[in-house]
């Protein structure tokens, strides 16, 4: 007797395998929320899927926010498996213990892949892995670009545009009155002296308005996660200005004895003639080497933090009231150095704005040179740690109302934008890899 072979209904089979695959992925997804990896203990993490790991947590809101969101669940410190592995560190004190404790480890930087196209593969002084051409870089930031008395020197330039920001906002107040937009303005403003700074009077006929956008777009691609290698559309154009300048700046070498009116790309393009780089000035390479030191991508960071201090005070009535009270200065008088300086309140609104609204709300991300442990937890070598200061500035548990706007909290502390030994302000970064152009952009 012949038996008749075997049918298997498809059906069925196609069911069998999505039930044994689907259990799969809910044992490994419940699994991998635990704490252990091989011998290691690691942060927790929330439960993550075969292949795309945490990724499906992420929605439309706001990176930021949407970790926060994790953080109140997971905790402060907590393991995300995406393409890489990376910790989020929600409190000051894992801020403190990663910036400045165990500053020695998380020294480098990560190779992001929106940087690598908008920056030559990570050249620039902000996001290079820590290694000698760093330390270089930093060594030419420090000492020839941005030393006190270098900043200092621009003091004249600020204050000329800061009256004449202050006028135009005068005379659109007079009558008839003139429709102007602040923000707008303050964008103005902040690139004009910046920009100035940098590259001096030799602009090489750049059109402000199109050098604003290509600095917005390259900032709004740097706050972006993304798996995309280059993003020619948005380094191409910027290319171009960079390089205009150069050749203006290369044009009028030896033409200026003076030192002291050289702009910081005049002394970056002598400090690289000064390392030796074969063939003077025309051997740097401004399309490979990024201008390090000198591109003004703080013009974006700047205009964000007066943008937000002043809504916050126009939202709030009272603490304007208390921060005209101190920055009247007559109507005819002038800002200058020393007003500033006096004027406590002001410089309380300005930190307290930052607390809330970071220009930068996840810090740069730091990546581990050697595994290490991290409040108990083992923290594995080319981990990235990224520091959500938003979140840290918005703790109940280190500020008192923390999400009300109070010049109260600043005028009688000694909080600073940076070398702190508190670190529950941190808006520019810290440690070896903080701002090197504060001074600068505040």
């Amino acid at each position: 007797m012949v038996m008749a072979p075997v049918q298997l209904d498809f059906d069925l089979l196609l069911s069998v395998v999505v039930v044994v695959v689907s259990c799969l992925v809910i044992v490994r997804t419940f699994w991998s929320g635990g704490r252990k990896d091989g011998d290691q203990v690691l942060p927790p993490s929330p439960p993550t899927l075969s292949i795309i790991g945490n990724l499906h947590q992420f929605g439309r809101s706001h990176t930021h926010r949407r970790l926060q969101e994790l953080a109140q669940r997971h905790g402060s410190l907590f393991l995300l498996r995406l393409v890489i592995r990376g910790v989020l560190s929600f409190h000051s004190r894992t801020a403190e213990e990663v910036l400045k404790t165990q500053d020695h480890v998380f020294c480098s930087r990560p190779p992001q892949h929106t940087v690598r196209g908008l920056f030559y593969d990570c050249r620039d002084v902000a996001f290079s892995p820590y290694g000698e051409r760093w330390r270089q870089l930093r060594r030419i930031a420090v000492v020839r670009l941005l030393s006190a008395k270098r900043v200092d020197s621009f003091h004249a330039l600020r204050e000329e545009e800061v009256a004449s920001f202050v006028e135009r906002i005068r005379a659109a107040g007079a009558w008839p009155p003139v429709r102007t937009t602040t923000v707008e303005s303050a964008e103005s403003l902040t690139y004009t002296v910046i920009s100035k700074a940098v590259f001096g009077s030799k602009l090489g006929g750049m059109d402000p308005g199109a050098f604003r956008a290509m600095v917005k777009e390259t900032s709004d691609l740097l706050e972006t996660i993304t798996v995309t290698d280059m993003f020619p559309r948005a380094t191409a154009p910027l290319d171009a200005v960079l390089e205009g300048a150069l050749r203006e700046h290369e044009k009028s070498s030896g033409n200026n004895g003076d030192a002291d009116d050289d702009d910081l790309l005049d002394n970056l393009l002598s400090a690289v003639l000064a390392l030796g780089c074969g063939g003077g000035r025309r051997g740097f390479k401004p399309r490979q080497d990024r201008c390090e030191g000198t591109h003004p991508s703080g013009i974006d960071t700047t205009y964000k933090m007066m943008e937000w201090t002043m809504a916050e005070l126009v939202k709030n009535p009272k603490e304007m009231v208390k921060v005209q009270g101190v920055t009247n200065c007559g109507e005819h008088g002038s800002v200058t150095k020393e007003k500033l300086g006096r004027m406590t309140r002001l410089h309380a609104a300005v930190k307290e704005a930052l607390r809330l609204h970071p220009p930068v709300p996840l810090l740069v991300p730091c990546e581990a040179i050697h595994d290490t442990k991290l409040h108990g937890y083992n923290i594995p070598a080319k981990t990235w740690v990224l520091i959500n200061a938003w979140a840290i500035g918005r703790d109940n548990e280190s500020w008192e109302n923390a999400d009300t706007f109070s010049t109260e909290r600043f005028v009688h502390n000694a909080f600073d934008y940076s070398g702190n030994k508190d670190f529950r302000l941190i808006p520019f970064d810290d440690g070896g890899r903080g701002c090197l152009a504060l001074a600068l952009g505040i």
